[in-house]
């Protein structure tokens, strides 16, 4: 269970989202004794933090085969993110604009601490199984979108989302230092593009554009992404213009977002 220092400073509540964190990352139903295993906290701690998440919805317990599973409260909260929090609504039309006129699979993600994670895809024409997909979370230094947003980080940010980077070498591409990261970083500034050859899944190379907000600030960033046997470089190259112009229009729509007026969606929660 990968809790990040989450149990050393926020009690309770650090513990049980490191519990949802944990069933989450399972991907399927898991059972008890597996989440006991990988578990930084004693056994009657973990069942104690368990029943509460089941009690209150957050997670379900299956009786008959003793699994723990995401329950529909928690659903239906990661709906209401998707859809207040997270570039995907504001976004969709352009990735559906960007994937018809390209025919490649298209990806949309944010940061989450320093790691990269997919919002929104849209499968090319012809599609390739791949790693990504929307909700699963991946590195950032050896991924298309992970290097254009943190190309774009403020120098404390980048320097503490360098610090969370495994740097685990996943192809013979795969940049694994720090300082080279740190060149490779500046000439994406330089470029306002980023690439991916083949450094996270051999095969796989993509280009990628940051979405900024406000002040330019990283919102996120938008990918094309395709077979290395089918797409050679100088054809996905070509796709910069196209990109950089679904990430502008993204960027254009989310400076222009509102919150609804206060005054009209006032609601006193204490009397809901």
């Amino acid at each position: 269970m990968n809790v990040e220092n989450r149990q050393s400073g926020d009690g309770t509540v650090g513990k049980a989202l490191a519990v949802l964190d944990a069933v989450a990352a399972a991907g399927r139903p898991v059972r008890f004794a597996a989440l006991l295993e990988d578990s930084p906290y004693p056994k009657a701690t973990l069942y104690r933090l368990l029943q509460t998440l089941v009690s209150q919805g957050m997670l379900d317990l299956d009786p008959d085969r003793g699994t723990y599973s995401p329950g529909l409260r928690l659903v239906r909260m990661a709906h209401s993110a998707w859809a207040q929090s997270s570039l995907a609504p504001i976004a969709r039309p352009h990735l559906d604009a960007l994937s018809a006129d390209v025919g490649e699979t298209v990806h949309l993600a944010q940061l989450d601490g320093g790691a990269v994670l997919y919002v929104d895809k849209r499968n090319a024409a012809r599609p390739v199984q791949m790693y990504s997909e929307a909700g699963k979370v991946g590195p950032a230094y050896c991924t298309g979108v992970g290097k254009a947003m943190l190309a774009f980080l403020p120098e404390p940010e980048l320097e503490a989302a360098l610090a969370r980077q495994s740097w685990h070498r996943f192809t013979g591409t795969t940049i694994t230092d720090p300082d080279a990261m740190r060149v490779e970083l500046a000439t994406i500034r330089t470029e306002g593009v980023a690439r991916d050859r083949q450094e996270h899944e051999p095969g796989i190379a993509c280009i990628a554009a940051p979405v900024l907000g406000p002040g330019g600030r990283v919102q996120g960033a938008v990918s094309i992404t395709g077979p290395t046997d089918r797409i050679p470089a100088a054809a996905l190259e070509a796709h910069i213009p196209r990109l950089r112009r679904a990430a502008d229009d993204i960027t254009r729509d989310l400076r222009d977002w509102r919150f609804p007026d206060e005054r009209e969606e006032r609601h006193d929660w204490r009397h809901a």
